[in-house]
């Protein structure tokens, strides 16, 4: 049945207030992080010139110390995995000759909006052998919000790979399919993560249910955050093909499906 065309207009609207107010909140994010950067390098500075000792509040939270726990157990890298360490999620054919590299936070709202529209459309790049498709996946957002939603996620998205590079991306896509508002720390919790792995048929193994349940996989998720801090991208979502940057973005709006591939195409030399 046909859809009212003035609500029609109130859900685009409403889709882009959505953007516009999840871009704020990076752009907000990115100046508390500028502003923590620079206050302590400036407290360095003064405290080796004046021979200060200075003591920044580092009595770790809870969190920090959970996280501090799991990720000083051995490193377990999941299988399928590639790249330097291993930080790498090939998605397509390996010997693919163009790459498209996908940055991304599971806790990231503009990267949810990029999903909606262009997962399906990234996926079916790779389906002539041309492209493959290689994630790097961050997990800035938990410093910057509290919680420990996108390590964690992160590490449950490792079991998925470990299961199989198609269940991590199906885990991929239902993480992002049932995203929490990334103030609240939804996907801190593995009982949630685990029932979300529900939809991915085949994935809850009785080695991927422990594996979540251990933790098995977060030292290897701090490995993969790390790689991202020290890739030189400054935001989330980014794709880049071939080493070209795509827009993502029109106003406030996700590119169509249409542009996206036109952008890809073009900067792979496929057109």
């Amino acid at each position: 049945m046909a859809q009212d065309p003035s609500k029609q207009q109130a859900n685009r609207t409403s889709v882009r207030e959505r953007i516009q107010e999840a871009q704020r909140r990076e752009q907000q994010a990115a100046k508390r992080r500028q502003r923590i950067v620079v206050t302590v390098s400036a407290v360095a500075v003064l405290a080796l010139a004046g021979g200060a000792a200075v003591a920044i509040d580092s009595a770790p939270k809870k969190d920090d110390k959970a996280a501090a726990a799991a990720t000083s157990a051995p490193l377990v890298v999941p299988a399928n995995a590639g790249g330097a360490d291993g930080t790498v999620i090939t998605y397509g054919k390996a010997d693919a000759p163009h790459t498209m590299e996908v940055y991304e936070d599971f806790r990231c709202p503009i990267c949810k909006h990029f999903e909606a529209a262009n997962g399906e459309t990234v996926k079916k790049l790779t389906e002539d052998g041309r492209i493959k498709v290689e994630f790097h996946l961050a997990a800035f957002l938990d410093k910057n919000l509290g919680g420990k939603g996108s390590r964690t996620a992160l590490a449950a998205a490792g079991a998925a790979l470990n299961e199989g590079v198609d269940k991590f991306k199906q885990f991929h896509d239902v993480l992002y399919a049932n995203q929490p508002d990334e103030r609240e720390d939804g996907f801190g919790d593995v009982n949630h993560l685990l029932d979300l792995a529900g939809q991915v048929p085949g994935l809850k193994t009785d080695a991927f249910v422990k594996a979540v349940t251990d933790r098995t996989y977060a030292p290897w998720a701090a490995k993969v955050a790390d790689a991202f801090n020290d890739s030189g991208v400054t935001g989330t979502p980014t794709v880049k093909v071939d080493g070209k940057p795509v827009t993502l973005f029109a106003g406030n709006a996700v590119v169509p499906p249409e542009q996206f591939t036109a952008q890809v195409k073009q900067a792979a030399g496929l057109q």
